[in-house]
């Protein structure tokens, strides 16, 4: 099938190879000729394993192709898929700029029939927007071409999008139209080969399907959070809380782990977009707010333990800090954790040594030459000459350090870890002083 997919970035990207893949004549545009320029070159402007290998496998094969031209791209595609940005409005709000400006440009240029398909992350009637759109700029343009705007939400993992696209959990497909439906279903039956994936309902509730899955997972990070704190207080442990509730079938393992917050593009922006649009209908979502407030809270709490070990004085002190992508598997550094702490820290007169496997240069786009920040070529290099050392990100590489090292180079002989990567008897076996998160009274 001819596929158009409007937007390269994260998802517009995934979405368009992983459809080429299976064979499909995919298109996508931008209008970011310096982005269009790099993919056209190979090369890939975001970090997701196994995306490069996969984008020019189906370059060479001609399969993907990448332009500026909105005409062609809408001239070459059934599917018109919508993947921009919709970022956060200043009061929390979706964006959708971006958006209607991609269905304007649909309508402006199609002269068959479309199916038009909502992939970014939208608000519960958007997909009427879209429509509105197109109807508005075709009566002012005096045409009259038929099509279809559907709701087909996505649900990636940074770190593991692809095999998300390619073996998905499900296959969320929201329309009015049972034609369209079935069209669908055609351009997803290589990823629904097993069993059947597709779910199809109308299109608010599809919308809805989307915030309802991230406020869901951002709720027990959350709620795991409050609880982690809680121990703290009376002396227990959350890792073995941990273990006890996720044994139960009814909750599960995923995403009980504690920490030191949530980032990411996702959550927080769909969490507060989810609030907001409560908000709009007169609802007030208490628990969505105290979802949010929760996450920012918990991002400030390796910083007082920080302050509360040094009595609120680290000025002149060096830190090595281990992780600063929101989560492993990433280079994305928005609301990532690390970026709270390494700022607080900095704004109180110490000095941040840090590392993260694919963070490094997002960190320099950032940061650029803030002398408070120094940005090291390994673990190892990130704690020579450091006080002590802190861990934001859960890398793999964080996992199994050389203790007997981090002994002879931390000159305070202290841990902060805000991913609960060790053991603490373990780690103070080692003479080193341990604070992680809702481990007993620390």
């Amino acid at each position: 099938m001819k596929v158009t997919v409007f937007g390269s970035g994260y998802v517009g990207l995934v979405t368009g190879v992983c459809l080429a893949e299976v064979g499909n004549d995919v298109v996508c545009v931008d209008i970011d000729e310096s982005k269009i320029d790099k993919l056209n070159n190979g090369i890939i402007p975001i970090y997701e394993p196994g995306l490069d290998e996969i984008v020019k496998a189906n370059m060479q094969a001609g399969r993907l192709r990448f332009t500026t031209d909105i005409k062609e791209g809408v001239d070459h595609g059934v599917f018109q898929f919508i993947a921009v940005g919709t970022p956060p409005d200043e009061d929390g709000s979706a964006d959708l700029q971006y958006v209607l400006a991609v269905a304007k440009s649909i309508a402006e240029h199609m002269t068959e029939y479309k199916v038009v398909v909502d992939k970014s992350t939208v608000p519960v009637g958007t997909a009427d927007k879209v429509k509105e759109t197109i109807i508005a700029t075709q009566s002012k343009l005096g045409t009259q071409v038929d099509f279809d705007v559907v709701s087909n939400p996505e649900f990636l993992k940074e770190g593991a999008a692809i095999d998300d696209f390619m073996k998905p959990d499900r296959i969320i497909v929201g329309t009015d139209n049972p034609r369209t439906a079935e069209l669908l279903k055609v351009l997803y039956a290589p990823f629904n080969r097993s069993h059947e994936r597709v779910i199809t309902m109308d299109i608010r509730s599809a919308e809805l399907t989307k915030y309802a899955a991230n406020a869901m997972l951002a709720t027990k990070i959350s709620f795991m959070n409050e609880l982690s704190n809680l121990a703290e207080l009376l002396g227990a442990d959350i890792e073995h809380v941990r273990n006890g509730i996720g044994s139960d079938s009814r909750i599960g393992y995923s995403f009980i782990y504690p920490g030191c917050g949530y980032g990411g593009s996702c959550f927080p922006k769909d969490v507060k977009a989810l609030e907001r649009t409560a908000h709009q209908v007169g609802y007030s979502a208490e628990l969505l707010s105290a979802v949010e407030n929760v996450n920012d809270r918990q991002k400030q709490v390796l910083v007082e333990k920080v302050n509360r070990h040094y009595n609120n004085n680290v000025e002149g002190k060096t830190f090595a800090l281990w992780g600063l992508s929101f989560k492993p598997r990433t280079d994305d550094m928005r609301e990532a954790p690390s970026r709270v702490v390494l700022e607080a820290l900095i704004d109180a007169g110490a000095t941040i040594n840090a590392f993260d496997p694919e963070a490094m240069e997002e960190a320099q786009r950032i940061y650029g030459d803030n002398s408070g920040l120094n940005l090291m070529n390994s673990p190892e290099a990130a704690v020579e000459n450091v006080d002590a050392l802190i861990i934001v990100t859960e890398w793999k590489n964080f996992m199994s350090p050389d203790f007997d090292m981090l002994n002879a180079k931390l000159k305070d002989k202290v841990i902060f870890d805000g991913r609960n990567l060790y053991q603490p008897a373990i780690v103070e076996r080692f003479g080193l002083k341990y604070y992680a998160i809702g481990r007993g009274r620390n």
